[in-house]
């Protein structure tokens, strides 16, 4: 199954550091974030484990759950979460989920759904595709997709931007432009008409062409 914006997040069940869970039901009726990754004791995700460690509570702020996935058992992660904190400062405290059987990295695109065999003896370069980040609405449905080389670490200010910015378009019809960060002004959405954008905005709009209406952010 080709998984884009828009697809129905997969769920599964899977053994974490926290215990066994659904993700679905792990999600409840909030946003949810998983982040993959190829190999435990890997050094770039070393940094990307502390890293969304130390932001834990702006994910909390924003209603999202996070979950990582690494390709090696739960056992192995568990021993890996001392070195991110050694590393870091900051110890994960949101479930890991151990993939040695690659059965969510297949399920979410990440490897061919036909390749036999488990995690034993596959090296980081073997799962060089494990490098996602899926960002999944309330109604369990695909927002954001990225990926990333083993070799480029990932701007976790960046997806918290990601988010604040799905989260307001969809409360609001709006859009964000380039570069856009929280406070500052947004687009209303193309499929308002300008009829309903003068209700919705009586104080008019900036528009530099016909297509481009320019508003303060939505409270």
């Amino acid at each position: 199954m080709s998984l884009r914006i828009g697809s129905k997040a997969p769920d599964f069940e899977a053994d974490t550091t926290v215990g066994r869970i659904r993700f679905h039901d792990f999600l409840g009726d909030g946003w949810g974030i998983l982040f993959s990754h190829p190999k435990d004791f890997t050094p770039v995700c070393t940094t990307e484990l502390g890293a969304v460690a130390k932001l834990k509570g702006e994910f909390d702020r924003r209603n999202v759950k996070v979950l990582g996935l690494s390709i090696d058992p739960v056992e192995d992660h568990k021993r890996w979460v001392g070195d991110i904190k050694d590393v870091t400062g900051y110890l994960p405290d949101y479930p890991l989920i151990g993939d040695h059987d690659l059965k969510v990295a297949k399920l979410y695109n990440m490897l061919p759904e036909e390749l036999d065999g488990t995690s034993q003896g596959r090296s980081a370069a073997d799962n060089a595709t494990v490098r996602t980040v899926y960002i999944v609405g309330p109604d369990k449905t695909i927002k954001t997709q990225l990926h990333y080389p083993m070799t480029t670490g990932r701007n976790f200010d960046e997806i918290l931007r990601i988010v604040d910015s799905l989260q307001l378009t969809a409360k609001h019809k709006v859009a964000t432009p380039a570069d856009w960060k929280p406070g500052e002004d947004v687009i209303i959405a193309g499929s308002v008409s300008d009829e309903d954008a003068k209700a919705k905005y009586p104080d008019g709009w900036k528009s530099p062409k016909p297509y481009l209406r320019i508003v303060s952010q939505p409270k």
